[in-house]
């Protein structure tokens, strides 16, 4: 092999491995995986104001993803309100994703039930998608440097169970 073709290959071997590694080190998590960071998103709250977790930096989350038409999500609503109520001047954010439904819809659930949470749109389900949503009522606790440290699937039992995973995420 002549010296300029392995001159030529070397170059080239250079360069998609810099390329590569220049990708990969500066970017977003895609999905939401235990132990790696929450993947950013930016979505719209009731009321109109914006809230995008990589704001949320510094604060441990509670991320819920549900929606009114289902049972086990319109059950554990309540406990989820209680934390939201006690928890949030321990400086815990709980953020209430609703999954497709409509603005009317959602503020007639809010009310009737006289829930105050947060609670963001995903209209489209794109960041339900980024979660690996699959099935709701799906959480996802964050602690403050961003890192998921656990993920239920299914609505819990009481406020107690909550809480017994937040204490794990607030220090």
């Amino acid at each position: 092999m002549s010296k300029l073709l392995r001159v030529t290959l070397s170059l080239i071997i250079l360069t998609l491995g810099l390329v590569i590694t220049s990708c990969a080190s500066g970017s977003e998590p895609t999905e939401a995986v235990v132990g790696q960071p929450a993947p950013n998103f930016k979505l719209q709250s009731l009321d109109g104001q914006s809230v995008s977790l990589k704001d949320l930096k510094g604060k441990p989350v509670l991320i819920n993803f549900w929606a009114t038409r289902c049972g086990p999500c319109v059950y554990e609503m309540p406990f989820l309100q209680e934390i939201h109520d006690e928890w949030s001047s321990k400086g815990v954010v709980l953020l209430a994703i609703n999954n497709g439904e409509s603005l009317a819809r959602i503020s007639q659930f809010m009310q009737y039930y006289n829930l105050s949470l947060t609670i963001l749109l995903d209209p489209k389900a794109e960041v339900a998608q980024k979660y690996r949503v699959l099935g709701i009522p799906m959480t996802f606790f964050i602690d403050k440097d961003g890192i998921i440290q656990e993920k239920v699937i299914g609505a819990f039992p009481n406020k107690a169970e909550i809480e017994a995973r937040l204490n794990k995420i607030v220090e």
